[in-house]
Protein backbone atom coordinates (compact mmCIF):
# COMPACT_ATOMS: atom_id res chain seq x y z
CA UNK A 1 0.00 0.00 0.00
CA UNK A 2 1.36 3.42 -0.96
CA UNK A 3 1.03 6.61 1.12
CA UNK A 4 -1.78 7.95 -1.09
CA UNK A 5 -3.90 4.79 -0.86
CA UNK A 6 -6.67 4.62 1.77
CA UNK A 7 -6.04 2.24 4.68
CA UNK A 8 -7.47 -1.22 4.13
CA UNK A 9 -10.39 -2.32 6.29
CA UNK A 10 -11.70 -5.70 7.34
CA UNK A 11 -14.53 -7.00 5.16
CA UNK A 12 -17.65 -8.90 6.17
CA UNK A 13 -19.30 -8.55 2.79
CA UNK A 14 -19.18 -6.96 -0.64
CA UNK A 15 -21.47 -6.19 -3.58
CA UNK A 16 -21.22 -7.45 -7.17
CA UNK A 17 -23.76 -6.89 -9.95
CA UNK A 18 -26.28 -5.68 -7.37
CA UNK A 19 -25.95 -8.83 -5.24
CA UNK A 20 -24.69 -8.92 -1.63
CA UNK A 21 -22.08 -11.48 -0.64
CA UNK A 22 -20.65 -12.59 2.69
CA UNK A 23 -16.91 -13.18 3.02
CA UNK A 24 -14.40 -14.47 5.55
CA UNK A 25 -11.50 -12.04 5.92
CA UNK A 26 -8.56 -13.35 7.95
CA UNK A 27 -4.90 -12.48 8.27
CA UNK A 28 -3.23 -9.05 8.31
CA UNK A 29 -5.29 -6.52 6.36
CA UNK A 30 -2.15 -5.16 4.74
CA UNK A 31 -0.83 -8.60 3.74
CA UNK A 32 -0.76 -9.98 0.20
CA UNK A 33 -4.29 -11.07 -0.71
CA UNK A 34 -5.27 -14.66 -1.40
CA UNK A 35 -8.84 -15.20 -2.61
CA UNK A 36 -10.03 -18.72 -1.71
CA UNK A 37 -12.98 -20.04 -3.72
CA UNK A 38 -15.06 -23.00 -2.55
CA UNK A 39 -16.87 -25.58 -4.64
CA UNK A 40 -20.17 -27.49 -4.71
CA UNK A 41 -21.94 -28.05 -2.40
CA UNK A 42 -19.89 -26.18 0.19
CA UNK A 43 -19.26 -22.68 1.49
CA UNK A 44 -16.22 -20.76 2.69
CA UNK A 45 -16.15 -23.08 5.72
CA UNK A 46 -14.46 -25.68 3.51
CA UNK A 47 -11.27 -23.61 3.91
CA UNK A 48 -11.50 -23.46 7.72
CA UNK A 49 -8.35 -25.53 8.28
CA UNK A 50 -6.35 -23.98 5.42
CA UNK A 51 -7.01 -20.30 6.08
CA UNK A 52 -5.29 -20.11 9.52
CA UNK A 53 -2.05 -21.51 8.08
CA UNK A 54 -1.99 -18.94 5.29
CA UNK A 55 -2.97 -16.13 7.65
CA UNK A 56 -0.26 -17.09 10.13
CA UNK A 57 2.26 -16.81 7.29
CA UNK A 58 1.22 -13.19 6.71
CA UNK A 59 -1.36 -13.51 3.93
CA UNK A 60 -4.75 -11.86 3.98
CA UNK A 61 -7.21 -14.57 2.98
CA UNK A 62 -10.60 -13.61 1.54
CA UNK A 63 -12.98 -16.56 1.28
CA UNK A 64 -16.39 -15.56 -0.09
CA UNK A 65 -19.60 -17.52 -0.01
CA UNK A 66 -20.09 -17.46 -3.74
CA UNK A 67 -23.08 -16.76 -5.97
CA UNK A 68 -25.97 -19.04 -5.02
CA UNK A 69 -24.50 -19.60 -1.55
CA UNK A 70 -24.61 -16.12 0.02
CA UNK A 71 -28.12 -15.32 1.23
CA UNK A 72 -28.13 -12.02 -0.64
CA UNK A 73 -26.80 -13.49 -3.90
CA UNK A 74 -29.18 -16.25 -4.97
CA UNK A 75 -30.71 -15.26 -8.32
CA UNK A 76 -32.98 -17.93 -9.81
CA UNK A 77 -32.08 -17.37 -13.47
CA UNK A 78 -29.55 -19.77 -14.97
CA UNK A 79 -28.01 -16.93 -16.95
CA UNK A 80 -26.97 -15.22 -13.72
CA UNK A 81 -24.44 -18.02 -13.17
CA UNK A 82 -22.48 -17.55 -16.38
CA UNK A 83 -18.73 -17.68 -15.88
CA UNK A 84 -18.42 -13.98 -16.71
CA UNK A 85 -20.52 -13.14 -13.66
CA UNK A 86 -18.73 -15.65 -11.42
CA UNK A 87 -15.36 -14.10 -12.24
CA UNK A 88 -16.78 -10.58 -11.93
CA UNK A 89 -17.76 -11.41 -8.35
CA UNK A 90 -14.15 -12.21 -7.48
CA UNK A 91 -12.85 -9.03 -9.08
CA UNK A 92 -15.47 -7.04 -7.15
CA UNK A 93 -14.25 -8.65 -3.93
CA UNK A 94 -10.63 -7.81 -4.72
CA UNK A 95 -11.64 -4.23 -5.51
CA UNK A 96 -13.52 -3.96 -2.20
CA UNK A 97 -10.39 -5.15 -0.41
CA UNK A 98 -8.20 -2.65 -2.24
CA UNK A 99 -6.21 -5.39 -3.96
CA UNK A 100 -5.14 -4.44 -7.47
CA UNK A 101 -3.38 -7.83 -7.70
CA UNK A 102 -4.04 -11.00 -5.76
CA UNK A 103 -3.37 -14.72 -5.61
CA UNK A 104 -6.30 -17.02 -6.34
CA UNK A 105 -6.91 -20.42 -4.77
CA UNK A 106 -9.87 -22.55 -5.82
CA UNK A 107 -11.30 -26.01 -5.20
CA UNK A 108 -13.87 -27.86 -7.34
CA UNK A 109 -16.09 -25.23 -9.01
CA UNK A 110 -13.96 -22.61 -7.29
CA UNK A 111 -11.01 -24.02 -9.24
CA UNK A 112 -12.92 -23.60 -12.51
CA UNK A 113 -13.49 -19.94 -11.66
CA UNK A 114 -9.85 -19.58 -10.63
CA UNK A 115 -8.56 -21.03 -13.92
CA UNK A 116 -10.77 -18.62 -15.86
CA UNK A 117 -9.68 -15.64 -13.77
CA UNK A 118 -6.03 -16.49 -14.31
CA UNK A 119 -6.53 -16.94 -18.02
CA UNK A 120 -8.56 -13.81 -18.65
CA UNK A 121 -7.28 -11.44 -15.99
CA UNK A 122 -3.55 -12.07 -15.74
CA UNK A 123 -3.14 -8.36 -15.01
CA UNK A 124 -4.95 -8.93 -11.69
CA UNK A 125 -3.94 -12.49 -10.78
CA UNK A 126 -0.40 -12.96 -9.44
CA UNK A 127 -0.59 -16.76 -9.15
CA UNK A 128 -3.07 -19.60 -9.45
CA UNK A 129 -3.50 -22.55 -7.08
CA UNK A 130 -6.16 -24.97 -8.38
CA UNK A 131 -7.31 -27.96 -6.36
CA UNK A 132 -8.97 -31.11 -7.73
CA UNK A 133 -10.46 -29.63 -10.92
CA UNK A 134 -8.10 -29.08 -13.91
CA UNK A 135 -8.19 -26.45 -16.63
CA UNK A 136 -11.73 -26.50 -18.12
CA UNK A 137 -10.43 -27.38 -21.59
CA UNK A 138 -8.48 -30.34 -20.19
CA UNK A 139 -11.64 -31.59 -18.51
CA UNK A 140 -13.66 -31.15 -21.71
CA UNK A 141 -11.10 -33.07 -23.75
CA UNK A 142 -11.22 -35.92 -21.25
CA UNK A 143 -15.02 -36.24 -21.38
CA UNK A 144 -14.91 -39.57 -23.16
CA UNK A 145 -14.79 -43.06 -21.71
CA UNK A 146 -14.21 -43.23 -17.94
CA UNK A 147 -14.36 -39.46 -17.35
CA UNK A 148 -17.81 -39.25 -18.93
CA UNK A 149 -18.99 -41.89 -16.47
CA UNK A 150 -17.42 -39.98 -13.59
CA UNK A 151 -19.32 -36.84 -14.66
CA UNK A 152 -22.75 -38.49 -14.99
CA UNK A 153 -24.30 -36.24 -12.34
CA UNK A 154 -23.73 -33.16 -14.50
CA UNK A 155 -26.36 -34.49 -16.91
CA UNK A 156 -28.77 -35.10 -14.04
CA UNK A 157 -28.31 -31.56 -12.76
CA UNK A 158 -29.39 -30.12 -16.13
CA UNK A 159 -32.99 -31.23 -15.54
CA UNK A 160 -35.22 -28.45 -14.18
CA UNK A 161 -36.57 -28.86 -10.62
CA UNK A 162 -36.06 -32.64 -10.37
CA UNK A 163 -32.52 -32.49 -8.88
CA UNK A 164 -33.69 -30.05 -6.21
CA UNK A 165 -36.45 -32.47 -5.22
CA UNK A 166 -34.08 -35.43 -5.19
CA UNK A 167 -31.50 -33.63 -3.05
CA UNK A 168 -34.14 -32.72 -0.45
CA UNK A 169 -36.17 -35.95 -0.56
CA UNK A 170 -36.43 -38.05 2.59
CA UNK A 171 -34.37 -35.68 4.66
CA UNK A 172 -31.59 -35.48 2.09
CA UNK A 173 -31.08 -39.25 1.79
CA UNK A 174 -30.15 -39.04 -1.92
CA UNK A 175 -27.70 -36.18 -1.31
CA UNK A 176 -26.20 -38.01 1.62
CA UNK A 177 -25.69 -41.16 -0.46
CA UNK A 178 -24.37 -39.26 -3.51
CA UNK A 179 -21.83 -37.23 -1.54
CA UNK A 180 -20.93 -39.95 0.91
CA UNK A 181 -19.71 -42.16 -1.93
CA UNK A 182 -17.19 -39.46 -2.89
CA UNK A 183 -15.51 -39.56 0.51
CA UNK A 184 -16.93 -36.24 1.68
CA UNK A 185 -16.60 -35.80 5.44
CA UNK A 186 -18.92 -32.79 5.85
CA UNK A 187 -21.99 -34.48 4.34
CA UNK A 188 -24.30 -33.22 7.10
CA UNK A 189 -23.33 -29.61 6.33
CA UNK A 190 -23.94 -30.14 2.62
CA UNK A 191 -27.34 -31.73 3.24
CA UNK A 192 -28.39 -28.77 5.41
CA UNK A 193 -27.19 -26.36 2.73
CA UNK A 194 -29.17 -28.09 -0.03
CA UNK A 195 -32.31 -28.32 2.11
CA UNK A 196 -33.02 -24.67 1.33
CA UNK A 197 -34.83 -24.55 -2.05
CA UNK A 198 -33.31 -21.25 -3.20
CA UNK A 199 -29.82 -22.37 -2.27
CA UNK A 200 -30.28 -25.72 -4.00
CA UNK A 201 -31.40 -24.03 -7.22
CA UNK A 202 -28.62 -21.46 -7.08
CA UNK A 203 -25.89 -24.05 -6.56
CA UNK A 204 -27.25 -26.34 -9.29
CA UNK A 205 -27.45 -23.41 -11.68
CA UNK A 206 -23.65 -23.40 -11.80
CA UNK A 207 -23.93 -26.71 -13.66
CA UNK A 208 -26.88 -25.59 -15.80
CA UNK A 209 -25.00 -22.51 -16.95
CA UNK A 210 -22.31 -24.58 -18.68
CA UNK A 211 -24.64 -25.00 -21.65
CA UNK A 212 -25.00 -21.24 -22.18
CA UNK A 213 -23.52 -19.86 -25.37
CA UNK A 214 -20.75 -17.27 -25.49
CA UNK A 215 -19.24 -18.30 -22.19
CA UNK A 216 -15.78 -16.82 -21.57
CA UNK A 217 -13.07 -19.45 -21.92
CA UNK A 218 -10.02 -19.65 -19.70
CA UNK A 219 -7.60 -19.85 -22.61
CA UNK A 220 -3.87 -20.24 -22.02
CA UNK A 221 -2.66 -19.57 -18.49
CA UNK A 222 0.20 -17.10 -18.30
CA UNK A 223 0.63 -16.88 -14.53
CA UNK A 224 2.55 -19.29 -12.27
CA UNK A 225 0.27 -22.24 -11.56
CA UNK A 226 0.01 -24.98 -8.95
CA UNK A 227 -2.44 -27.81 -9.57
CA UNK A 228 -3.14 -30.31 -6.78
CA UNK A 229 -5.09 -33.48 -7.56
CA UNK A 230 -5.74 -36.67 -5.59
CA UNK A 231 -5.72 -40.20 -6.95
CA UNK A 232 -8.81 -41.10 -4.91
CA UNK A 233 -10.93 -38.47 -6.66
CA UNK A 234 -14.18 -40.05 -7.92
CA UNK A 235 -15.13 -36.99 -10.00
CA UNK A 236 -11.89 -36.20 -11.86
CA UNK A 237 -9.80 -38.91 -13.50
CA UNK A 238 -6.08 -39.02 -14.21
CA UNK A 239 -6.41 -38.16 -17.91
CA UNK A 240 -8.12 -34.86 -17.15
CA UNK A 241 -5.62 -34.08 -14.40
CA UNK A 242 -2.60 -34.83 -16.58
CA UNK A 243 -3.98 -32.62 -19.35
CA UNK A 244 -4.05 -29.42 -17.31
CA UNK A 245 -0.40 -28.58 -17.80
CA UNK A 246 -0.83 -28.40 -21.56
CA UNK A 247 -2.76 -25.16 -21.13
CA UNK A 248 -0.20 -23.39 -18.94
CA UNK A 249 2.59 -21.36 -20.55
CA UNK A 250 4.14 -20.26 -17.26
CA UNK A 251 5.90 -22.03 -14.40
CA UNK A 252 3.74 -25.04 -13.59
CA UNK A 253 3.72 -27.50 -10.72
CA UNK A 254 1.50 -30.61 -10.59
CA UNK A 255 1.15 -32.40 -7.26
CA UNK A 256 -0.68 -35.68 -6.63
CA UNK A 257 -1.91 -36.57 -3.14
CA UNK A 258 -2.00 -40.34 -2.79
CA UNK A 259 -5.02 -41.86 -1.10
CA UNK A 260 -6.99 -38.63 -0.75
CA UNK A 261 -10.54 -38.08 -1.99
CA UNK A 262 -11.89 -35.15 -3.99
CA UNK A 263 -12.29 -33.08 -0.80
CA UNK A 264 -8.64 -32.14 -0.32
CA UNK A 265 -9.07 -28.85 1.63
CA UNK A 266 -10.91 -30.68 4.40
CA UNK A 267 -9.13 -34.03 4.23
CA UNK A 268 -5.49 -32.94 3.79
CA UNK A 269 -5.47 -29.24 4.82
CA UNK A 270 -1.94 -29.14 6.24
CA UNK A 271 -0.35 -30.69 3.15
CA UNK A 272 -2.37 -28.47 0.83
CA UNK A 273 -1.55 -25.33 2.79
CA UNK A 274 2.15 -26.20 2.70
CA UNK A 275 2.10 -26.60 -1.07
CA UNK A 276 0.20 -23.34 -1.51
CA UNK A 277 2.54 -21.43 0.79
CA UNK A 278 5.58 -22.63 -1.15
CA UNK A 279 3.89 -21.58 -4.39
CA UNK A 280 3.00 -18.14 -3.02
CA UNK A 281 6.50 -17.56 -1.66
CA UNK A 282 8.00 -18.42 -5.06
CA UNK A 283 5.66 -16.00 -6.82
CA UNK A 284 5.25 -12.87 -4.69
CA UNK A 285 3.11 -9.93 -5.71
CA UNK A 286 5.46 -7.24 -7.00
CA UNK A 287 4.49 -3.59 -6.92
Amino acid sequence: MTDDEPPRRRLTGFVSEGLSFTVRDEGPVDGPVVVALHGFPQTSTSWSRVIPVLAEAGYRVLAPDQRGYSAGARPREVGAYAMGSLTADVLALADAAGASRFHVLGHDWGAAVAWTLAGRHADRVASLSAVSVPHPAALSRALVGPQLLRSWYIGLFQIPRLPELLLRARGGAFARRLLGRTGMRSVDDAVRLLADPRTATGTLNWYRAVRLREQPHAGRIRVPTLFVWSDGDTAIGRRAADGAGGFVIAPYRFEVLTGASHWIPEERPEELAGMVLAHLAANPIVG
